[in-house]
């Protein structure tokens, strides 16, 4: 077995960071020396207030307790131990890995361990010459990827992105990579601002503008999509008036026991709408090119860094959002 130390998760709020036994590789696993995390606010937050038995599933009354768990499912590293059937990986390389071993804990696999026995599936290459940190948030990036990827995009079209988080930077990015003309919701003045959109795109600060009203002056001619990254039907079902027909809506935010949605209300103009979650190697793997080549950038999102041993100061600041926070990165050397 071999000493490991990981940020835990001990019930509702609280957070530590203690030692966990791990066992050493097998066959197809790689062992990880964590150089860099990124938390997912959202997600990870979510998971230590005790809202999900599973990555997608909510808790219900009556599901056994989720805790202890090791939120979290992205970081940056050196290879430190192969595993006999590993033989595409060098020692000393430097990767991203996702969700790695957490014995002990209510879920098998967890994200801020280190050092991190990883499925060589779940294991990415960092390319020479790229910031690790640029790379840390990879999953995340992803997630953004997926959503500005989801729907019928034609150059000129308008989309429509809900949330100034990360996920919403991420899709608004991707959708203006495809030729859209983005308008990006949000409510803070400071995300906002990091958008660096193209002629034609907005930001709108819906604590100080009707969304609505915003949206149909920007696009009179109708919107061909809209993303909710915050996880909010209302927020969708406002905006579906200024969807044109065969238009598509993305929903990729947390929605808990709240998700529900009248489909018939879509029945009007042919809407789709896409649900997407978690990660594949496709779009891993494209995500990681994207960022590569700076059409996806990541580290202007980065608002604090702390060092792993303060990680129970990292989650109470992104879960009281006591100021403005975005990227949070633990640092492991």
């Amino acid at each position: 077995m071999i000493k490991a130390k990981a940020v835990v998760a001990l019930a509702p709020y609280v957070v530590r960071v203690q030692s966990l036994e791990v066992p050493e590789p097998g066959p197809d696993e790689v062992m990880v020396r964590v150089k860099h995390s990124w938390i997912s606010n959202g997600t990870e937050g979510s998971f230590v207030r005790g809202e999900r038995l599973a990555g997608d599933t909510p808790l219900r009354e009556g599901d056994p307790s989720p805790f202890p768990l090791v939120p979290g499912y992205q970081k940056v590293g050196l290879v430190e131990r192969l595993g006999t059937g590993v033989r595409d990986l060098e020692p000393g390389q430097m990767v991203f890995a996702t969700v790695s071993r957490t014995p002990g804990m209510f879920f098998s696999h967890g994200g801020h361990i280190s050092p991190a026995v990883t499925q060589r599936s779940q294991i990415w290459e960092v390319p020479s010459g790229i910031d690790p940190l640029a790379v840390s948030g990879l999953v995340l990036t992803q997630v953004g990827y997926n959503c500005g990827m989801r729907p019928q995009i034609e150059p000129g079209d308008a989309a429509v992105v809900i949330g100034d988080g990360m996920v919403g930077h991420w899709s608004a990015q991707t959708l203006a990579y495809r030729g859209a003309r983005v308008m990006m919701l949000g409510k803070h003045d400071e995300r906002l601002a990091l958008y660096a959109g193209r002629p034609g795109d907005r930001t709108v600060n819906i604590n100080r503008e009707d969304p609505v009203n915003a949206v149909r002056a920007w696009a009179p001619e109708g919107v061909q999509a809209v993303i909710d990254t915050v996880g909010s039907v209302p927020a969708i079902e406002a905006l579906l008036g200024t969807l044109r027909r065969f238009g598509h809506i993305v929903s990729a935010g947390f929605h808990g026991l709240k998700g529900a949605i009248d489909i018939q209300k879509l029945r009007d103009r042919e809407l789709t709408l896409h649900a997407p979650a978690g990660w594949t190697k496709e779009r891993m793997d494209a995500t990681l090119a994207l960022v590569a080549e700076g059409i996806l950038r990541t580290t202007h999102l980065i608002t604090h860094r702390f060092p792993v041993d303060r990680a129970a100061e990292a989650f109470e600041l992104i879960l009281s959002r006591r100021e403005h926070v975005l990227g949070v990165i633990l640092d492991w050397e």
